[in-house]
C-alpha cells in the first residue's frame, strides 16, 4: 500500500511539474502515474549502471556529474512514454531536480509514523 501511495505522491509531482514548466508536458493524470512509474523502473534498474560507468567523472566533478545522469534518465523516459515529453537536457535537469524536491516535500506531508 505504501509503495502505490508514493507512486500516486510522484505523479502529483510530475503533473505539477508539467504545468510549472514550459519544457515539459505531460497530456493526462494517466500518463503522468506511468511516468511515475516508468521513472521509477529507470531509477531502479539504470540509474546503478549509469553510476558506476561514470565514477570517475563523478567523482572529478564532485558528484554533479549526477545531475546529468539524472537528466538522461528523464530524457529516456520521453523516449519511452507517447504524451509525455522533455524538451531538452536543461529542461530534464531541473525537472529532475523539482522533482526530487516536491517529492520529498510531498512525501513528508503524507509520512505515517
Amino acid at each position: 500500500m505504501n509503495l502505490i501511495i508514493r507512486l500516486l505522491l510522484n505523479a502529483i509531482a510530475v503533473f505539477a511539474l508539467a504545468h510549472i514548466l514550459n519544457g515539459v508536458q505531460v497530456d493526462s493524470y494517466v500518463t503522468a502515474i506511468i511516468v511515475a512509474l516508468v521513472l521509477s523502473v529507470l531509477n531502479l534498474l539504470v540509474k546503478p549502471l549509469l553510476v558506476i560507468l561514470t565514477f570517475p567523472i563523478t567523482v572529478v566533478t564532485l558528484g554533479l556529474f549526477l545531475l546529468i545522469i539524472n537528466g538522461l534518465i528523464i530524457l529516456l523516459a520521453d523516449n519511452f512514454i507517447t504524451g509525455f515529453s522533455v524538451t531538452n537536457i536543461w529542461w530534464a535537469i531541473l525537472f529532475s531536480i523539482l522533482l526530487s524536491i516536491f517529492q520529498s516535500v510531498l512525501q513528508s506531508l503524507f509520512k505515517s509514523d
